[in-house]
């Protein structure tokens, strides 16, 4: 992937794609708004989500033991998974058991950070994605570009255009006079899933939270296809990012009023689905879980980077992003896009790559993240504290040593007033010329002019009209 600012050029370029994405963040945005303001008490909320998630992170290691005994307890085997291709390789394995060639899956974010699907085909699997949005995702061989809704860069007559062209090749074609309405499209996309559903012996989830001391899961969705996935088939594998655990049950309250209002603007989820582990004649009959790390435990050792693990995958933040609203999520070059990514990606990755160095960048700190952040993530505060990182892991640059030369310059007034006196030298050489480009100086001359040297500092014109010393 190319750095983030390359990336940004090409997709501002994309006219019909800043229309899409302006019509869906606002949408969104907007019926967010009217349903936070039913609830009088919704600061109390969001403070109540985060320290629930601060708990966790501050005694971890606790509440992971404890969600493990839970879910052994419940007829569920447990897997650690330090990295992605850990997590991966439990999973292949899971399935080849099972002698399966094939899996449904609920949408899940850890999965496609983990490239779950990638690895499945490898291993001659295939994986089937039943979210509508994710569906589109899949048949259209795209890339998500939203952390909710995934196809938002695609309008309705595109994804007509995908379903007529892709569904028959891997299952029930589209309809031949399928139209661009939504409920047509919907339509289609149900009965191609259905005989999927129906054919599947082994689900692949993720889970958006995980109470400790029940050892539930719980998924909550608007279409219902992810609850297809949790019951048919015959052996369920979730995916679980370590830091989606919840202490307690009542912990789980404030989050199922925050997670819809954040995401879909819904007063609750239509679907909510929680389970335990297995239970004769009802749902899957044989339960795996897959606790994941991938670079978790690293971002928790950061006492001010570790917000960043409260997240609770609303995208709210995206929504009311003036740069996301502009560039769409593949600019950021990861699964997790807009503000929420810029700050997680590289704590996650590192940032040793162009895409990773760049996002910290990716905003223009306004705020606005973090006021529609549920559980309270001050981005801002981390985007300039990985702002830092980066130089600081950049080592010495042109601008570093010209920040050292300046720092020099005005640690003294005698060498100041050398400076000034040759800046007032070149200003009545240059004249009235504008500067529009200074070697060294980059893309900050670039976008702006230089201003014109005086050619006469404050200290020369007060020794011509005042006498004395010009020091």
């Amino acid at each position: 992937m190319p750095s983030f600012p390359d990336a940004a050029r090409t997709a501002l370029a994309n006219t019909q794609q800043r229309r899409n994405l302006r019509h869906a963040t606002h949408t969104i945005r907007d019926k967010r708004a009217r349903v936070v303001a039913e609830v009088p008490e919704w600061e109390a909320l969001r403070v109540a989500g985060a320290e629930a998630k601060d708990e966790v992170l501050t005694h971890l290691g606790d509440y992971l033991e404890q969600l493990e005994a839970n879910l052994t307890a419940n007829g569920a085997t447990v897997h650690w998974a330090r990295d992605a291709a850990e997590a991966n390789r439990i999973v292949v394995d899971i399935v080849r058991a099972k002698h399966a060639d094939e899996v449904v899956k609920v949408k899940s974010m850890v999965t496609q950070e983990i490239e779950l699907n990638e690895a499945l085909e490898a291993a001659g699997i295939h994986a089937w994605e039943t979210d509508l949005a994710e569906l589109i995702v899949q048949l259209g061989h795209d890339r998500p570009s939203h952390i909710l809704v995934p196809a938002i860069h695609r309008n309705r007559s595109e994804i007509r255009e995908i379903f007529l062209r892709e569904m028959g090749a891997v299952g029930r074609a589209a309809p031949a006079d399928l139209t661009d309405d939504p409920a047509r499209l919907a339509e289609a996309a149900r009965l191609h899933l259905r005989e999927k559903f129906l054919r599947a012996r082994v689900g692949v989830s993720g889970a958006n939270f995980a109470v400790a001391d029940t050892g539930a899961l719980v998924v909550v969705e608007s279409e219902g296809n992810g609850r297809m996935c949790l019951t048919l088939p015959e052996t369920l594998i979730s995916v679980v990012g370590i830091e989606k655990v919840l202490p307690t049950w009542e912990d789980l309250a404030p989050m199922l009023q925050l997670l819809p209002r954040s995401s879909t603007g819904e007063r609750m989820n239509p679907y909510t689905t929680m389970w335990t582990g297995v239970h004769d004649g009802d749902g899957p009959q044989e339960v795996h879980v897959v606790l994941l790390d991938n670079g978790r435990s690293h971002v928790l050792a950061d006492r001010v980077g570790r917000q960043a693990l409260r997240c609770i995958r609303c995208s709210a933040c995206l929504n009311v992003c003036p740069v996301y609203e502009r560039t769409g999520g593949h600019a950021y070059g990861s699964v997790y896009p807009g503000p929420i990514g810029a700050v997680l990606n590289p704590q996650l990755r590192g940032t040793a790559s162009p895409v990773d160095t760049s996002l910290p960048y990716a905003s223009s700190l306004c705020g606005a993240c973090f006021d529609a952040c549920p559980v309270r993530i001050d981005i801002p505060e981390l985007l300039v504290q990985l702002r830092g990182t980066v130089v600081d892991d950049a080592g010495p640059t042109a601008e570093s040593a010209a920040m050292r030369a300046a720092a020099w310059v005005l640690s003294d007034p005698k060498r100041l007033a050398g400076a000034q006196k040759a800046a007032t030298t070149a200003g009545r050489v240059i004249g009235t010329r504008t500067i529009r480009s200074v070697p060294g100086l980059g893309a900050w001359t670039n976008a702006r002019d230089l201003p014109t040297p005086p050619t006469e500092t404050f200290r020369q014109w007060w020794a011509r009209e005042r006498g004395g010393d010009d020091r």
